[in-house]
């Protein structure tokens, strides 16, 4: 473009604003054969170069070719240029005579400063890839967190890398530790928190960078997607991909989890809502022939999710799929095809075939329990009266975490007090995170943050605040559901205080199979041993000393009622409770479990076998155990999970009983059948995400049930 006869030089810029000497610079350049080099403005001959000021920063040009603007100019202009970028990494300058300068490159970058893009690629965008994480926090979006490699040699050529992750003072955090949930983590100060590189953020679409896009609930997102604005020429490359985004998206909401963000951290998902999204990505791949298996994925969902639910699943079956549900939510029962009713009871008392066939078959059979709940000859009754209250009330004003909008509680005391709402309109964050994480620092002076609220009142109305939630109780097999409500102590004492054991000398230490002395010493108290298999899952033997009793000859030896250690270890709650009648404080723990309705759950089974469910029950009994002071607020989160008709039909006996010693009890809850019995209901609302964040209803079952805006 430039006009005939212009003279311009080639330059290849070498240094910009750097410090140094450059003679041995200019030298190399000389033996290379070129001539010339602009130096901070001014021209020198490279062959009669002397050093620069070390100190002084120096922009150096070299120059490769003068040339005039004419005709046939283009191949030497061709060759200088692609000596040029050669010699400057990608860069180029050219200057007229009369000094004007323009910058080329090969890279995304500022002429100005230099300032430049690292080729775009999928992974820079990843905060799990070095390319794209921000450096502060190696993409953790914290610098509380340490990330840790090991290297483990398994002696077979095999090495395999773990992470764990270490707080800054140097305390370790496993996935499944109790604390690691309830710690909240500062924001990484260069990132604030979006985990990625400054470039990374810098590049926009529609005028927004990955890390609001990931910020959105699916629902905003789906819309913003399908508004968005892209050039002509994208066109071709964008509806590719936006058709694969919206598809993916479309099924995030259809399992009912769209009002979770991309963003959110997998370690705060429920259960419920980590099994549905994992339904999402079944839903969208055309598998047939394929048999899923699903255990309760209606865990967390309102009622009026269910049916979009039972349509995916409904689609996965007519694709030519078969699904397998273990299910107690009655929705989802009277949906099957075939109902497969095991019982009679649990644990050993169970394990039966009771009926099979459709819903209606089932709802007939006179054997199945199930089938009598569903046909309404079992039901769980309706209170004949509400309970008002003791007059007094904990308020919370002023609640704005997460998608809350300025709420304020009001809990009449005294009563048992429902939350419900549907999936993610802000029911934990009101409760768990607010009302329950003030309480706590209140009262046990807890290092957990609640979520941003104004004010609290009538604290004092309350003596003590009890969260009862579903996390494991025990992370080892050592530890027993019997040990963590305080049964097994009890009975080593009692052990302990046999006459026998007293000719012995023998301490409580020595009924126990996690103390040297008693436990059977092959094993080391676990009845069974560990076998590795080199590329296979461990396999566990039962060890060959104590026979999987977990205790030496000596201890066994000493027997209570015709019975060693071991042998009470084996009895279920059940066996138990007769055989214990003459001993107060144990026969009142066993009493706490059975009316919890773990009967069938054997006195020395592991901890970790335990689901959600049982696990909550288990700290439900431990508080009933207690006594009682008649001041305490009780939160539950969803009790009845993995709960039968029957077994909430108790769980709802026994909320009931905690309330009429003058107890709160405040359940976060969807099943039906429980929120009927409610005194007080705070249905919270109306919609998910963003729709939620509302009080839209409270009082009785009543009254809520005329609330045109409440889904519940």
């Amino acid at each position: 473009k430039l006009p005939d006869g212009t003279k311009f030089y080639v330059l290849a810029p070498m240094a910009q604003g750097k410090k140094g000497e450059f003679l041995a610079e200019f030298q190399k350049w000389s033996r290379k054969g070129f001539v010339k080099a602009k130096v901070d403005g001014q021209m020198i001959e490279l062959d009669k170069a002397k050093k620069l000021a070390k100190t002084k920063t120096h922009d150096i040009d070299l120059v490769i070719d003068q040339l005039v603007m004419k005709e046939g100019v283009k191949q030497r202009l061709a060759e200088s240029i692609n000596t040029a970028l050669t010699m400057a990494d990608g860069r180029l300058v050219l200057e007229t005579v009369q000094g004007a300068r323009t910058t080329y490159s090969m890279h995304s970058a500022c002429p100005v400063c230099g300032f430049g893009f690292p080729e775009l690629e999928p992974r820079l965008f990843s905060f799990n890839n070095p390319r794209g994480a921000c450096e502060s926090c190696n993409g953790l979006g914290t610098l509380d967190l340490v990330e840790e490699e090991q290297y483990d040699d398994e002696g077979d050529g095999r090495v395999l890398k773990k992470v764990s992750y270490r707080l800054k003072n140097d305390k370790k955090i496993d996935d499944d530790d109790d604390e690691a949930e309830e710690l909240d983590f500062g924001v990484c100060p260069t990132c604030h928190g979006t985990r990625l590189k400054p470039e990374v953020l810098s590049i926009r679409v529609g005028g927004k960078n990955i890390a609001e896009l990931a910020d959105m609930s699916c629902v905003e997102l789906r819309e913003w997607m399908q508004k968005v604005d892209v050039k002509a020429k994208h066109q071709v490359v964008a509806d590719k991909i936006t058709k694969q985004i919206l598809e993916r998206l479309h099924f995030l909401i259809r399992v009912g989890t769209g009002y979770l963000s991309l963003s959110r951290s997998s370690r705060t998902l429920s259960g419920g809502e980590a099994q549905r999204i994992r339904l999402a990505t079944q839903v969208g791949s055309p598998l047939i022939g394929v048999l899923y298996v699903m255990d309760e994925p209606s865990i967390g969902l309102h009622p009026r999710d269910h049916h979009r639910l039972l349509h995916i699943i409904g689609e996965l079956r007519d694709r030519g799929n078969t699904v397998l549900l273990v299910e107690h939510d009655e929705d989802t029962i009277r949906y099957a095809d075939h109902i497969i009713d095991i019982g009679p009871r649990a644990g050993k008392l169970g394990g039966e075939l009771m009926a099979m066939g459709t819903p209606d078959e089932i709802a007939k059979n006179k054997n199945s329990l199930t089938g009598r709940y569903l046909s309404g000859d079992m039901r769980i009754p309706v209170p004949s009266r509400r309970r008002t209250g003791n007059g007094k009330f904990i308020e919370v004003i002023g609640a704005s975490g997460n998608n809350l909008k300025d709420v304020n509680l009001r809990l009449p005391l005294g009563t048992l007090c429902l939350v419900t709402g549907v999936s993610g309109s802000g029911k934990s964050t009101l409760i768990i995170d607010t009302l329950y994480k003030v309480l706590a620092q209140h009262f046990y002076r807890s290092s957990a943050q609640a979520s941003p609220y104004k004010q609290i009142k009538g604290v004092d109305n309350v003596d003590k605040v009890i969260e009862i939630n579903q996390r494991p109780i025990g992370r080892t097999p050592r530890s027993t559901p019997a040990t963590y409500v305080g049964l097994l102590p009890l009975v080593r004492d009692l052990f302990a205080n046999l006459p026998d054991s007293k000719l012995r000398g023998y301490e409580p230490g020595r009924f126990s199979f996690n103390v040297k002395g008693g436990r059977c010493e092959t094993c080391l108290g676990h009845g069974q041993i560990r076998m590795e298999m080199h590329f296979l899952a461990d396999v566990f033997v039962t060890c060959e000393t104590c026979l999987g009793q977990r205790y030496n000859r000596e201890t066994l030896n000493i027997k209570y009622n015709g019975k060693n250690i071991a042998e009470i270890l084996q009895m279920t709650v059940g066996e138990a409770l007769p055989f214990f009648k003459n001993h107060t404080h144990i026969h009142r723990k066993l009493e706490t479990l059975h009316r919890v309705g773990l009967d069938y759950m054997t006195l020395g089974q592991s901890s970790t076998t335990l689901s959600g469910g049982e696990a909550q029950r288990v700290k439900l009994s431990k508080e009933l155990s207690k006594r009682g002071t008649g001041k305490t607020l009780y939160i539950l989160d969803e009790p009845t999970t993995g709960l039968h008709f029957d077994d909430v039909s108790k769980l709802v006996e026994l909320l009931h009983e905690l309330v009429d010693q003058g107890n709160t009890v405040l359940v976060i809850e969807h099943n039906m059948e429980v929120v009927k019995t409610a005194d007080h209901i705070i249905d919270i609302g109306p919609d998910g995400g963003k729709a939620g964040g509302l009080i839209v209803a409270e009082g009785t079952p009543e009254d809520v049930a005329k609330v045109s805006e409440s889904e519940t």
